[in-house]
Formats: C-alpha cells, structure tokens, sequence
C-alpha cells in the first residue's frame, strides 16, 4: 500500500524541515518604500484611509529616513505634496520642487538608500489628471514634453530610479532621450508598464492629493478587463529602453505578473497598492485577520508569481516581523 502514493508530507514535519525546503523568502531589501513628502508643513500629516501612512513634512525627512535606515530597508520611491497645483504641473520640473529637495536631501544624508523618483503630473495638475488637458481631453504628446523635464530634473536632483507612472503612449522614449541628452545614460527607467484603471487606487489618491477633478482615467490606465493589452505594453515599453516593468496593481493581477515573468528577463516590479494595504489594515483592526500572517502570504505570492522587488506600505511592519 505504502508504495500506491506520494507522502508529500513527509517534508512538512517540522518547522525547521519546513524552512529548508522553503522556495520563496521575503527580505528587506525586496521593497520599496513609498515616501510621501509634503511642502509648507511643519509636522506630519496623518492619511486617514490607510492608517500607518502620513505625508512627511520636509523638515521630519531626517527622523524618517534614520527609521529607515534602521529597519533594513534600502530603497524608497518618492511622492510630492506640493503647496502650488496649476493646469501644466509646473512644480513636477521645477528644480526646487519638493520631491527635487527630498531627492538632494536623501542622497546627501543617506547615500546608500537607492532612490526612485515617481514620474508623473497628476500631484501638480489642478485638475489631477497625468497629463495637460486641452477641451476635456488628456493630450498625449504635449504631456510627454513635461514629463521628460520633470524626469531630467529629478536625475539632476541625484534620482537613482526614474519610475514614470503616466500611461502616455510614448513616455519610455521620450524619457529616455531626454535623459541620455542631458547627460544621463546611465539612469536606468523603472517603468509603470502595465498599470490599471483600477478602483484599488482610491487610499493613494488621499496620501497624494491626486484625485482627478472631472472624469477618470480610462482613456490613458487600462481596462482591468485587458490581458493581452498588457503584453503589448510590456513590449513597447521594453523596445522604447525600460529597465523594470511595473505591474499594477499586483494582487488582483497576478495572472499578468507570471505572464510578464515568462515572458521576460528584465527585474520585475509588483506595486502592492493602498487599497490593498487599507482593506488588510481595516481587517486587522477589527480583528478579523492576523495582519502578520496576511501581509506575509501576500508579499510572498507576489514574489513566487514573478516579481524581484515590490513596492509597498507595509515594508515597515514586514521589516520588523523579519528582524523577529
């Protein structure tokens, strides 16, 4: 009898017998941790839909970036609040902008944090969408003339990372072009490939004051309804010069995550998103779920599904669990 089937168990007996033949592990410098700095406050400013996040005021930049530091982490990916919005998102390529200030103070405090530097318009837009709008409608090649300025300036500003976030067709090789010619080949473009119209994204757009003020933005984020859509993306923004690829968001898409693993050699990025982290947290404190173990399986699917580095909120808490 004992010969008419497989024990499988018999590598699960026991903790330690358990961790030896562990596939996929978690470890601090897997994540990237986003920073939302804001211009003008003095003190922090809480986020209420996703607790554990607050927009840091410049002059706390210090304080946060020793906790940091601290918990392991090594990378951070950078969100400005500015105090001005205006219809053309000057403050996103303004050389004094908040995040071009963050990117300078970070990497004179802290030169060993790698920096990425979130490339897009919708914080500094009065009309929070990614792009200049002209009649209603989102312009695509007029907006990749701005993102490739603010992309320059942040290089200049020291970024290790550009990670542009817009979803303009185009905006890997105007990018790219802009920065090899500004004397920048060597910065690698963390791309936001493959990023949905996703209702997930709701907690963020609090933390980063981005909520579009007329419409949405299905003409220019994808259908979530899209598989081989995302193929395509993937493939143009690789022959345009990106470096990583971006999937977003990842847990309700894990599916385009192991297609892009397979399909390609460059890293690979999930961004675990805020609606992801709220829905845990709200769950965690009611207590419904044990938040540890959650947050660990979640983190850990992303990784056994294909991605090399994630972004998400909870890098902080996951740190701490792996220090224990």
């Amino acid at each position: 009898m004992a010969n008419e089937f497989k024990r499988h168990r018999r590598l699960r007996q026991s903790a330690s017998l358990r961790s030896m033949v562990r596939e996929t592990h978690l470890h601090p410098e897997d994540f990237i941790f986003p920073l939302f700095v804001v211009e003008g406050a003095t003190e922090n400013n809480d986020v209420g839909s996703m607790p554990g996040v607050y927009q840091v005021a410049f002059n706390n930049l210090k304080k946060e970036l020793d906790e940091i530091i601290e918990l392991g982490l090594t990378s951070v990916i950078i969100f400005g609040v500015p105090e001005v919005k205006d219809p053309y998102g000057k403050e996103a390529y303004n050389d004094d902008g908040i995040v071009q200030k963050s990117i300078r103070f970070i990497k004179d405090y802290a030169p060993q944090l790698t920096v990425v530097a979130d490339t897009c318009l919708c914080q500094y837009t009065d009309h929070g969408h990614c792009g200049v709008v002209n009649g209603g409608v989102i312009e695509n090649d007029t907006s990749l003339e701005l993102l490739a300025k603010t992309a320059v300036t942040q290089a200049e500003a020291g970024a290790d990372i550009i990670a542009p976030s817009n979803m303009m067709d185009g905006f890997v090789t105007y990018i790219r072009k802009a920065l090899d010619e500004s004397g920048f080949p060597q910065t690698p473009i963390m791309s936001y490939a493959v990023k949905y119209s996703s209702a997930f994204y709701g907690p963020f757009r609090d933390a980063a004051h981005s909520t579009p003020q007329f419409g949405d933005r299905d003409t220019y984020q994808m259908d979530p309804a899209n598989r081989l859509e995302a193929k395509r993306e993937v493939k143009s923004d690789l022959e345009e010069g990106a470096d990583f690829l971006i999937i977003k968001p990842a847990l309700s898409y894990m599916d385009i995550l192991r297609d892009t693993r397979e399909e390609t050699d460059v890293p690979l990025v999930a961004y675990n998103v805020s609606g992801e982290y709220s829905m845990i947290k709200a769950a965690a404190s009611q207590g419904w779920v044990d938040e540890k173990a959650i947050v660990t399986e979640k983190l850990l699917s992303m990784k056994r599904a294909g991605a090399d580095l994630i972004v998400t909120y909870h890098a902080k808490d996951m740190a701490r669990w792996l220090k224990e």
